[in-house]
């Protein structure tokens, strides 16, 4: 509609109440949306700082670890050793019924080896967390040493004189300048060989074959004639008492000399144990009776140092690896590091080699095939002085010593 200027208009009342009316509920409508539109302004307010705050606690936290992570960082590192060790060779021990009961030779003489061993030793922050044999390669490959031992009906005690004649035992035998293994080498002689005894020198006879004058190990003859038959009994073998024996027998006593006890008392004392459950040491008896012969070393404190170390034949490394001495079982690794052999006489024979010669004897000493001692872990021939470098429990010395006196006493 159109008004023309300066007109008036009249409303009626009616239709100013009804417009009255729009207008305030429009006003009310804008309030209510107004005050809804605030409302949630402050819901919206309130909320961000919630999310702000959780946010800002994580990426401090996040920070913090990253702090931490970067102050505590560990530093790994590998270091390698190459060393050259030496590879002991392994006495294999074959019956001879032609030989009196107990009696035994050379068949073959045995040689060290020599090997390269490369050893891995991880370190977190310079302080030395393993070690283990990363590789190894050998130089020198040993030589087996192989024993016949006598199972004949009869016993000897007869002791060899100068002016005896002597028989090789050994497939080849090296005649020595000097009583040693590292002197020069005169000539080889062999099996049955005929050689006449002119010296006596602890493990070394000076001989005379031929034309030549030299030095053989003196295990690696003997007095009985090649193919000869077997003479009757000629006497027994000359014996100490059980109260003899254990009147020697002292937690102090000398280690590197033989315990005296002939191989029927060896069998005694290491015969019906019920601890010996698998019957490892009584059928493996006799073995500790030949390293007496041997290597100059208590067999009976071999026999108790393999029961203390094995459980009496119990322990894992022991029945999987005819190990009874745990030997190479390093603490960090002791299954996997531990020697593996294929019969305990090997174990036996060889554990008597390392006392001999790293621990009982001071280094220089002359020990068995002619060798000297190298001495390194020597602190003397005692329990004491092998329990020094040989184990880490300093009650090792007691337990095997309570062993050694259960054994005596069975004899």
């Amino acid at each position: 509609m159109f008004i023309k200027k300066g007109a008036k208009v009249k409303i009626r009342k009616k239709n100013a109440i009804a417009i009255i009316s729009i207008t305030f509920i429009c006003c009310v409508i804008a309030v209510g949306i107004t005050i809804l539109s605030m409302l949630k302004k402050e819901t919206y307010a309130s909320t961000v700082p919630e999310i702000t705050t959780e946010t800002s606690n994580l990426t401090s936290n996040f920070d913090m670890m990253n702090i931490l992570e970067e102050n505590t960082k560990k530093n790994y590192t590998d270091e390698f050793i190459v060393e050259e060790k030496t590879l002991e060779y392994i006495t294999t021990y074959e019956d001879n019924p032609n030989l009196p009961k107990g009696m035994i030779q050379v068949l073959q003489e045995g040689r060290d080896g020599l090997q390269e061993v490369i050893t891995k030793k991880a370190y977190i922050n310079n302080v030395q967390e393993g070690e283990e044999e990363s590789s190894s390669r050998i130089i020198i490959a040993p030589i087996n040493k192989i024993v016949q031992v006598g199972t004949g009906k009869y016993k000897s005690n007869y002791k060899v004189k100068v002016g005896d004649t002597l028989y090789v035992t050994s497939d080849t035998l090296g005649v020595m300048c000097n009583p040693s293994q590292t002197a020069e080498k005169l000539l080889t002689i062999h099996k049955d060989a005929e050689v006449k005894l002119l010296e006596i020198q602890k493990e070394w006879y000076k001989i005379s074959y031929n034309i030549y004058t030299g030095y053989c190990p003196s295990n690696c003859l003997t007095y009985l004639k090649p193919n000869s038959l077997l003479q009757q009994d000629e006497g027994i073998e000359g014996t100490y008492t059980k109260e003899q024996l254990l009147s020697r027998l002292s937690f102090n006593m000398e280690l590197n000399k033989p315990s005296g006890l002939t191989l029927e008392q060896f069998k005694q004392a290491l015969s019906g144990h019920t601890q010996d459950k698998n019957k490892i040491f009584e059928n493996n008896a006799e073995y500790f009776y030949y390293i007496e012969k041997q290597y100059n070393v208590n067999g009976i404190f071999v026999a108790a140092v393999g029961i203390h170390e094995s459980g009496w034949g119990t322990s894992s490394i022991c029945l999987d690896k005819r190990n009874l001495f745990g030997y190479g079982a390093y603490d960090r690794n002791p299954y996997g590091n531990a020697y593996s052999y294929n019969t305990y006489s090997e174990s036996i024979d060889l554990i008597a080699r390392v006392f001999a010669k790293y621990y009982l004897n001071p280094a220089g000493t002359s020990i068995y095939d002619g060798q000297v001692a190298s001495g390194v872990y020597y602190n003397g021939p005692t329990l004491t002085g092998v329990n020094t470098r040989y184990a880490t429990d300093k009650n090792w010395a007691n337990a095997v010593y309570n062993w050694m006196k259960t054994l005596y006493k069975q004899i």
